[in-house]
């Protein structure tokens, strides 16, 4: 009789094993650097971000299906010499700032991420190039996660656009934009944002990691297979980074941050990766209520307000990718009622700013324990080459010996801890700027001097040392 029991129960057993009620297999993945764990856990144990794990749906994709509704061309290796030159084939945006940042126009089949903080101009911008896109007979598709149609209608209608063959799309489903994208066939694709585009065959929930990670290929293939540029918004977190792991970053050809103050008017496009260009370029606009206007002249928007014969002010000639800038770089020494001195920046590097604080005290002979040092980069732009130390350390001396420097003079070069002054990169593009604007001095170190001699109006001098600067500027 037992030897029943024990068979009718191994029988319900080995049914219960061949129908089984699975229960949906779960992973937590880490919102901020994509880490999968198999229990939740308060820290992350690759990024170190606490409460960053979210519960996420798997599913096995089966053998066959298609994750996209468009249909992929036949790949053939190709020789590299029968592969023509794609320089040529860059098409112009209309905007001329947003060309330099992309190198010099649009190539099709590119991949563009663009990020900023909310409000700063991200959909205004692309609403723009959009108009000039289709204002030259190119077909855009504006897909508006975030905005109703009429509501992009209003802002255009606040820019003056015009916009003859532009197509606005209110959808967050992938499937369903890509049967669009079918039927209309366009040359161009704008999504805002990335974070809102879900799709059906993921069991999560929109702007989770594996939704932006998949989403964000899926319009990698569309943009490579189709020759489609596609530009995608997406939000940045609280730290300043784009939203999502860094994969996210790796799939795109071109990284776009949009950056300004609130309560400036300019605003600046930097590109941080660039496939087809120079990283770190940047195009400078003015937010005006027509919209972004592009700034042809931006040494000349920060140094318009600079002011006269005032100690603890210098101009310095920095590069941001391939454009030279000449920024106003202020300092203010004050004495402390504490016993150490604070040493406080905005728009440079403070730890940089406090070693070369340390370097004038120890090779100038400056006493700035003391003291209160302040630095400000005029205009909310930041600064992050060596070729500003100059400019710093002219800066503070200035405010601290309370005597102003030439206005008329411009500094540049890297300082060493042992107080020589070392060559910058591209001099000459740094010194035809300075002689645009009406600069008639500039201190360079004494190795970029060569081929600065022929510069019309404007007398160039040489240093090898801080002291040999502070020398010739007071």
């Amino acid at each position: 009789m037992w030897q029943a029991h024990l068979a009718r129960a191994h029988g319900r057993d080995a049914r219960a094993t061949q129908n089984p009620l699975k229960k949906p297999e779960t992973t937590f993945v880490c919102q901020s650097c994509g880490h999968q764990s198999r229990k939740w856990l308060g820290k992350c144990p690759d990024c170190g971000e606490w409460n960053s794990l979210v519960e996420e749906r798997t599913r096995a994709t089966k053998k066959g299906l298609g994750r996209s509704s468009f249909t992929l061309k036949d790949v053939e290796a190709v020789a590299y010499q029968e592969i023509e030159s794609q320089d040529d084939v860059r098409v112009p945006s209309g905007v001329t700032e947003f060309d330099r940042v992309l190198g010099g126009g649009i190539v099709p089949g590119t991949l563009v991420l663009i990020g900023g903080d909310p409000g700063i101009g991200k959909s205004t911008l692309l609403l723009q190039v959009a108009d000039k896109l289709s204002a030259s007979g190119a077909l855009v598709l504006y897909i508006s996660g975030e905005e109703s149609e009429r509501q992009i209608k209003l802002r255009g209608e606040r820019l003056g656009i015009q916009a003859q063959n532009l197509y606005l799309l209110p959808e967050t489903n992938l499937e369903n934009i890509f049967h669009e994208v079918e039927r209309l066939k366009p040359a161009a694709i704008i999504v805002d944002s990335i974070q809102t585009v879900f799709s059906a065959l993921i069991e999560s929930a929109p702007g989770s990691v594996s939704q932006v990670r998949e989403v964000a290929h899926q319009f990698l293939l569309l943009a490579k297979n189709r020759s489609i540029p596609v530009f995608l918004i997406g939000h940045i977190t609280k730290d300043g980074s784009i939203a999502g792991p860094k994969a996210l970053e790796h799939i795109v050809d071109t990284v776009l941050y949009f950056e300004g103050e609130r309560h400036h008017n300019h605003r600046i496009v930097r590109a941080t990766k660039n496939r087809f260009g120079a990283a770190n370029e940047v195009g400078i606009f003015e937010m005006t209520s027509a919209g972004l206007i592009a700034v042809a002249n931006p040494s000349k928007l920060f140094l318009e307000e600079r002011p006269r014969n005032v100690a603890g002010s210098v101009v310095t000639a920095c590069m941001e990718g391939t454009r030279p800038l000449l920024v106003e770089v202020q300092a203010l020494v004050s004495g402390t009622k504490y016993g150490t001195g604070r040493r406080m920046t905005q728009g440079v590097d403070q730890n940089r700013v406090s070693l070369l604080i340390a370097m004038l005290e120890k090779r100038a002979g400056f006493q700035l324990i003391g003291d209160d040092v302040f630095v400000n980069i005029a205009g909310g732009l930041e600064v992050d080459e060596p070729a500003a130390d100059l400019g710093v350390v002219a800066a503070i001396a200035s405010s601290f010996k309370n005597t102003p420097i030439d206005p008329q003079t411009a500094v540049f070069g890297e300082v060493g801890l042992t107080g020589e002054v070392r060559g910058a990169m591209q001099p000459a593009v740094r010194a035809r700027e300075a002689q645009a604007l009406g600069f008639k001095k500039i201190v360079v170190p004494s190795s970029n001097t060569t081929g600065l001699e022929r510069l019309l109006g404007v007398r160039v001098v040489g240093v090898r040392s801080v002291e040999e600067a502070l020398a010739e500027l007071f």
